[in-house]
């Protein structure tokens, strides 16, 4: 039987997929503005781009979240690169932040519904 994701889960998971395929973009803007050498952007956006990924698989545990904010602190920090990044991370991480308060209220909601 499938496990049942939570709402928090399934929103952040989203957020974080949207989050992995903006980091391709940065990573060919940063090659293609020669911000960094070739190496440091392919594997810096790639790695960066893998633990988004895997880290949305990791959200059913609560170190998984936690990992998840400290992701959304290193797609802000790629701004020292490529300061537009300020710009769209800050985005970003809005959302991030209204579907982790969002998606813990209709948890919550939901669980009261069910104990009634």
């Amino acid at each position: 039987m499938r496990r049942v994701r939570s709402t928090t889960e399934s929103l952040l998971s989203i957020v974080l997929g949207l989050e992995a395929v903006l980091m391709f973009f940065v990573t060919l803007t940063a090659f293609g503005l020669k911000a960094v050498p070739p190496v440091t952007a392919f594997a810096g956006g790639g790695g960066l781009l893998i633990a988004l990924v895997l880290t949305a698989g990791l959200l059913r545990f609560r170190w998984g979240v936690w990992l998840g904010w400290v992701l959304q602190a290193v797609l802000a920090a790629t701004g020292i690169l490529l300061p537009v990044m300020y710009f769209i991370a800050a985005g970003f991480v809005a959302i991030w932040v209204y579907c982790f308060i969002k998606g813990r209220q209709i948890d919550r909601q939901r669980s009261q519904l069910q104990e009634s």
